[in-house]
């Protein structure tokens, strides 16, 4: 399984737009994507305006199909101006899981 890490920092000024355009790819993602098996939205105890997506893929097919999908353009388009930096990623591979 493909793990992909993504941490984002949002403008205090758009948190309220940023939480229900993130949830709403992020529930999208798991109910309309077969190859995607998890997706959750981490925020940060002490700075609320980090937040990390934990997203699951069967594979490298499958992220590549999310990234197609018009839940995922439609967050991309939004949410690029509430960054105050630009996302960061990072992937792996599940090696053992429970």
């Amino acid at each position: 399984m493909l793990v992909l890490l993504v941490t984002v920092r949002i403008k205090p000024e758009h948190l309220a737009e940023f939480l229900p355009a993130a949830r709403h790819n992020a529930e999208h993602a798991v109910a309309d994507e077969p190859g995607c098996l998890r997706f959750d939205i981490i925020q940060d105890r002490e700075d609320t305006h980090l937040f990390r997506f934990y997203e699951v893929y069967k594979d490298d097919a499958a992220l590549a199909a999310h990234r197609l999908t018009p839940h995922f353009k439609k967050y991309i388009e939004a949410s690029a101006p509430w960054m105050a930096v630009p996302a960061e990623r990072w992937m792996g591979h599940t090696i053992l899981y429970s």
